[in-house]
């Protein structure tokens, strides 16, 4: 069995590597989760930022499910991007039968008399791809390698992985945006405070961005209840007053709801609020 190391240190085939990054993927499964599995489990679609992989059966998605980090992280050594979590369909794989000219059979797996060297169940399979895992990070080790503070993956320095790194970025942005939605009225100092691992320069940049959003969520409102289509009022409600008080940072107890400086601030959606409002 190819070593996964060996999968993921310069792997492309004959000389070229694929540009589609599908192709790049299925070109390389084998080598990242061994021809054992492979042969019940197979990259059929990118959706998103999903990988779609094909398997005989749903105790093959089960296990597989679990050793999804580590593939997804191999897919990442490979230059694909983007990719951040599988998604598994039960089905019939293909593959070329030998010695019948082209033809194609599907591929079974399950208990029976098996083969030599083949599995007899996706639970030896899979213990043969976590022995090649183990491997790859005793190999990693030994080279005087760093892991993961967070997962324990093999990382190139000391820290947290790019997986566990992007999931940190991402509890922090959506905690910061909670915090704007529910307490528009606090000041940025607070806001970092409260939200770990949010600095002044994330905070701007989410501020910005749920004030875009936010707006424009108004504007598709107004268009609905223009053509009498139903909306949210409460909904609506709560985002103009969210949006009034983080973009002028007004003290919401001196802030009415008829004055000149929330028309200013809603502008040409300022009608529609009260109209909203007053019901």
């Amino acid at each position: 069995m190819l070593k996964l190391g060996e999968a993921l240190a310069d792997w492309h085939p004959g000389g070229t590597r694929p540009t589609d990054p599908l192709a790049t993927v299925r070109a390389a499964w084998a080598g990242i989760v061994g021809p054992d599995v492979a042969r019940a489990a197979q990259p059929v679609a990118l959706t998103g930022s999903a990988l779609v992989v094909l398997t005989t059966s749903g105790a093959w998605s089960h296990q597989l499910a679990f050793l999804e980090r580590d593939i997804i992280r191999s897919i990442a050594a490979l230059g694909v991007g983007g990719v951040e979590r599988l998604r598994f369909r039960v089905g019939t794989i293909r593959v070329p039968a030998a010695g019948a000219g082209g033809r194609r059979r599907g591929i079974r797996t399950g208990p029976g008399p098996g083969i030599a060297g083949i599995p007899r169940t996706a639970a030896d399979a899979l213990a043969r791809l976590r022995r090649v895992v183990e491997a790859h990070r005793a190999a990693h080790a030994a080279a005087g390698g760093a892991f993961c503070e967070h997962c324990r993956a093999p990382v190139a320095v000391p820290g947290r992985c790019r997986p566990c790194a992007e999931d940190d970025e991402r509890r922090s942005r959506e905690a910061c945006e909670r915090v704007l939605f529910e307490t528009p009225w606090l000041t940025p100092e607070e806001v970092i405070a409260a939200v770990p691992g949010l600095d002044p320069v994330a905070y701007d940049t989410i501020r910005r961005r749920l004030l875009r959003h936010w707006i424009d969520e108004l504007r598709l409102a107004r268009k609905r209840h223009a053509a009498r289509a139903p909306i949210d009022a409460v909904r609506v409600r709560k985002l103009a007053s969210s949006y009034v008080l983080l973009e002028t940072r007004l003290d919401p107890n001196r802030l009415e709801l008829d004055s000149p400086v929330r028309a200013n601030a809603l502008g040409e959606l300022y009608s529609f609020i009260r109209e909203v409002e007053l019901g």
